[in-house]
């Protein structure tokens, strides 16, 4: 937050990210809430050269500079606090590819969407996958997934991820994939998915199952039986506009889900 008097202070973006990462180009599901993203996941991870984990909410990830002395060094080292999260970020994923020896890292967390401008700063090469699914789905799957939670509460959390995924598909490059399509036809989006990351496709991906793919647990990742199947089960049909609250109706719009642009 920005106070009366405060100079805004920019992101560095590093001159030469290649040698400033040791994960130069990593992908990020940018998606809402409850769109699928746990599937998508676990497709891409059954990959032999793509490792995706489960949630691993980077942002929450904080420096403390805790003395003058350390205020002083990283002033010395041109070390910005934000730059040094990021670069415990970029650790993170590089740490998720020692492990695997695999070579793409993908992180699926839904509230990187809510950060994907500072994202593109630290990694200026990462790239996008824009997971999509028809709001009033995302709505209701929030409101079965938050019954403790307001209504009002959890359908302005909604608007929110899908106003910043508008905002973010409208600034950055990347692949977007409709959850419909993905359990639809599951082959042909994945095809389509492993050429934009330059990867063969590999017919295994279809049976996630087949591969530990860690815990399914609440808070960082989708938990239900669906997920446990470890196959893609088929989605709903889309809703008419009729059934879609007002409230939605610009982010069907926004995302081509009105029934006159399907």
């Amino acid at each position: 937050m920005t106070h009366p008097g405060q100079q805004t202070r920019r992101l560095r973006v590093p001159s030469k990210p290649a040698l400033d990462r040791l994960v130069p180009s990593p992908v990020f599901i940018l998606s809402s809430i409850r769109s699928g993203s746990t599937l998508l996941r676990c497709i891409l991870d059954t990959h032999s050269k793509i490792r995706a984990p489960h949630e691993l909410h980077l942002a929450d990830l904080e420096v403390q500079l805790s003395s003058p002395y350390i205020e002083l060094a990283m002033q010395a080292s041109n070390l910005e606090k934000d730059e040094i999260e990021h670069l415990l970020w970029d650790r993170m994923l590089h740490r998720e590819l020692v492990f695997t020896g695999k070579d793409i890292v993908v992180d699926k967390t839904p509230g990187n969407l809510l950060l994907w401008r500072r994202l593109a700063a630290c990694w200026p090469q990462a790239r996008y996958i824009f997971l999509l699914r028809h709001p009033l789905h995302i709505l209701e799957s929030s409101l079965a997934g938050r019954p403790e939670q307001d209504p009002a509460q959890t359908q302005q959390l909604v608007t929110t991820y899908l106003r910043e995924l508008d905002s973010a598909r409208r600034t950055l490059n990347g692949a977007t994939v409709r959850y419909e399509d993905l359990t639809r036809d599951a082959e042909q989006v994945t095809r389509e998915i492993c050429a934009y990351l330059d990867v063969p496709w590999e017919p295994e991906m279809l049976n996630y199952g087949t591969v530990d793919h860690g815990p399914f647990v609440q808070g960082i990742g989708d938990f239900t039986e669906n997920i446990k199947s470890g196959v893609v089960q088929r989605g709903r049909s889309l809703p008419t506009d009729a059934d879609v609250p007002d409230s939605l109706m610009e982010a069907c719009r926004a995302f081509g889900y009105v029934e006159a642009h399907r």
